[in-house]
């Protein structure tokens, strides 16, 4: 090893902060243009390292919390827009139940038991519109529009089996058990209503 490549190792090692080994670098940097061209090369690598050497953040949890932020927004969008066509279909469904029953209020073959019918339809509809005005509201029929899907598909099977109407004139019952799973999911996608006591816990 010639007398600058010793020199130059023991630079090397007082830029790296250890024991040069050696003395009269200083000396030696005076008289030789050579180590202190190679110096000057070697301290602009060093700082260039030094500075990408500089310990970067951590931001995985800010990048994990922006994900999830994300994610959180995006699974809101959807169940949002999965909620507005539920409210759409339960809200059309209540308005042709309503236009079929306000009719029948004015006649049919048993005047008065057609009233009653169209009575209990109409109240329905209401119901059942209010239900797609505020989803919330929405849990609360849903037992009423279950137990009379179930009994309309119960009693048509027998009133079919028995011979004493047709199934063609019963199958418009599957609108009263498709309102059903209509609301069904409607409320499961929304929260309940605040009760009374509720909404005076939050009023400041």
């Amino acid at each position: 090893m010639t007398g600058c490549e010793r020199i130059r190792v023991a630079l090397s090692a007082r830029m790296d902060g250890e024991d040069p080994g050696l003395g009269g670098l200083d000396d030696h940097l005076a008289s030789c243009a050579d180590c202190r061209a190679w110096l000057a090369t070697a301290s602009q690598v060093t700082r260039a390292v030094r500075v990408q050497a500089v310990e970067v953040p951590d931001l995985t949890a800010r990048i994990l919390a922006a994900v999830h932020t994300d994610q959180s927004q995006s699974h809101k969008a959807r169940a949002s827009s999965r909620r507005r066509i539920l409210q759409i279909a339960l809200a059309i469904s209540a308005a042709v139940q309503l236009a079929l029953a306000i009719p029948a209020l004015f006649g049919g073959p048993d005047v008065h038991i057609s009233r009653e019918a169209a009575s209990f339809d109409i109240a329905l509809a209401v119901g059942f519109a209010l239900a797609a005005w505020q989803p919330g509201r929405a849990r609360a029929f849903v037992p009423v529009a279950f137990v009379l899907a179930g009994c309309l598909t119960i009693t048509s099977a027998f009133d079919i089996a028995g011979g004493m109407t047709l199934f063609a004139h019963e199958v418009t019952h599957v609108a009263a058990l498709a309102q059903a799973f209509i609301l069904l999911a409607l409320s499961r996608g929304s929260a309940p209503a605040a009760t009374p006591r509720q909404r005076q816990a939050v009023t400041p």
